[in-house]
């Protein structure tokens, strides 16, 4: 069978003359955020990257096709779109299967951007060992990817809604690299600190990209993951959040709120306990990760 897949004109072009791609994801859009930040938001962060000498790739299913790269038009589409499926490994398929439209999560992402021979990955922060996931078994596959999928994932660390020392745990054991960049403390999202000691740390781009590079030619499966601290003019501290992080927790087990509806729910209620402070926070983040991620698939283009 064929894969249904589709480049926009700009990736399409880009692949063609060999210059560096940095794969976004969509789930940041339809699920991560309200309109109309999310247009502005997404359309801001694929100015980040060409402005950083790279070419961005929005990735999403629509109608039934794979699209690396949207055109403007479905980028709007998609932003103002209700009831947008949230594609990871176990759905990804049967989504294009079935002709249906969904945006795909880091996962779901990674998997895509590998297909479209894309090594660098942009996004805010990776799901992973959800709290009270010794009752609940709620992990997400973003850990499992990361262990099997060659792709260089930038983000500002694990979503602090999460388990982080559960999440790291499961990476180291499942070999994932951990890379902190630019500080010895693994950052937490809207936090630059989480109290976690760096397992690896690398300050520059270049170095990133050999990395990878180098799990390459040793034959070790899977990618890298680079926890980027969000900016500190940008942070929200780590004590400020803790009570918010735990009442939003309390609300969303009060309600009854489980499985792909955690996280967004989590997020919202976190906006909104906030007064939009996460939310700006957020887009601080996914900027900042924009950049290192072209930075990083510039080096890798002149390494190939």
């Amino acid at each position: 069978m064929t894969l249904p897949i589709e480049f926009s004109t700009e990736v399409a072009e880009a692949r063609v003359e060999g210059r560096p791609l940095v794969a976004l994801e969509s789930t940041i859009i339809t699920h991560g955020m309200p309109h109309p930040q999310n247009i502005e938001t997404a359309l801001r962060v694929e100015a980040e990257v060409r402005a950083a000498g790279a070419v961005p790739a929005t990735i999403a299913v629509l109608a039934g096709r794979l699209h690396v790269g949207l055109e403007p038009a479905a980028l709007e589409a998609l932003a103002r779109a209700t009831d947008v499926a949230k594609l990871s490994r176990a759905d990804f398929a049967i989504c294009l299967a079935r002709g249906g439209t969904g945006a795909t999560t880091v996962a779901a992402t990674m998997i895509a951007a590998r297909l479209a021979g894309i090594g660098t990955f942009a996004t805010g922060g990776i799901g992973g060992v959800h709290r009270g996931a010794e009752n609940s078994f709620d992990i997400s596959a973003d850990l499992q990817e990361l262990a099997r999928t060659p792709v260089t994932v930038v983000c500002a660390g694990a979503k602090a809604i999460l388990d982080l020392p559960k999440t790291f745990e499961v990476l180291e054991t499942l070999g994932v690299p951990v890379i902190v960049h630019g500080q010895d403390e693994i950052p937490a999202f809207w936090s630059r600190s989480s109290g976690l000691p760096a397992p690896l740390r690398l300050d520059s781009a270049a170095e990133i990209a050999r990395a990878q590079a180098m799990r390459s030619a040793l034959g070790l499966p899977g990618g890298q993951l680079v926890a980027n601290p969000i900016p500190v003019a940008d942070e929200i501290p780590a004590d400020i959040l803790a009570p918010v992080i735990a009442q939003a927790q309390a609300d969303a087990a009060a309600q009854g709120i489980a499985a792909k509806a955690v996280t967004p729910f989590l997020l919202g209620r976190i906006f909104e306990l906030t007064e939009g402070r996460s939310l700006e926070a957020n887009i601080a983040l996914v900027l900042n990760n924009a950049r290192l991620a072209a930075e990083i698939a510039r080096e890798m283009t002149v390494d190939a």
